[in-house]
C-alpha cells in the first residue's frame, strides 16, 4: 500500500506518523486534520470490509480487553520502533527502502508486542469497533493512543537527535515522490 499510494499522499496510513512528520516539517499543518480524517475513515472501511469478507455484523463494539501496562508498554514500543524504521530509514538510507521495511517491521512487531501492534491511532479507533478477535475495548483505546503518540514522539526525539533534519529531509520525511525529485535536484 506504501508503494501504491506513496506518490499520491505520501502513504500517510497512520496519524502518529502524519503528526511527527509535521512536526519536523514534512507536511503542512494545515493538511493535518485532513489527513487524520482520511486516515480515520480509511480504518472504520477496513473494518467494514473485513466484516463483509468475513459474515460479520458491519459494526460491533469490541468487548475484547487489552489493558494494563504491559499492553500499553507495547504500544509505546511497537510505535517506537515503526517511527525509528521510518526515520532510520529516511535519513540515513534512502525513502525508497521505506515501504519493505515498514512492512517487515510491521509483521514482526505484530508477533513481539504483547498488544499484537496496533501502532497507529486510527485503527485502534477502528478495532475498538470490531467485536473480533483483533479487537479492543472502546475504554482501552485512550492508553493505547497516547502511548503510541508518546512512543512516535520518543523516536523523533530520537533520531532528531542521532541525525539531525536537513532542510533536504525535512521535504522527504515519509513522502518518496518528493524525495526522489529532491535528489534528482541535487544531482
Amino acid at each position: 500500500m506504501i508503494l501504491t499510494f506513496g506518490s499520491i499522499s505520501g502513504a500517510h496510513f497512520n496519524p502518529a506518523v502524519t503528526i511527527t512528520d509535521a512536526w519536523q516539517g514534512g507536511t503542512p499543518w494545515r493538511d493535518v486534520p485532513a489527513y487524520i480524517a482520511a486516515q480515520i475513515a480509511g480504518a472504520f472501511a477496513g473494518v467494514a470490509v473485513a466484516h463483509v469478507m468475513f459474515g460479520e455484523r458491519l459494526f460491533s463494539f469490541s468487548v475484547h480487553e487489552r489493558a494494563g501496562g504491559a499492553q500499553i508498554f507495547s504500544e509505546f514500543i511497537a510505535t517506537f520502533g515503526l517511527l525509528a524504521v521510518i526515520w532510520g530509514c529516511v535519513r540515513l538510507r534512502s525513502a525508497t527502502v521505506v515501504p519493505f521495511a515498514v512492512g517487515a517491521y510491521i509483521f514482526a512487531a505484530i508477533w513481539f508486542t504483547a498488544s499484537t501492534s496496533f501502532a497507529n491511532p486510527a485503527v485502534t479507533l477502528a478495532r475498538a469497533a470490531s467485536n473480533t478477535f483483533v479487537g479492543i475495548r472502546p475504554a482501552g483505546t485512550p492508553g493505547f493512543i497516547l502511548a503510541q503518540l508518546a512512543g512516535a514522539g520518543a523516536a523523533t526525539l530520537l533520531f532528531r537527535w542521532l541525525v539531525p533534519l536537513t532542510k533536504t529531509d525535512a521535504t522527504a520525511v515519509v513522502m518518496p515522490q518528493q524525495a526522489d525529485s529532491n535528489e534528482q535536484e541535487q544531482r
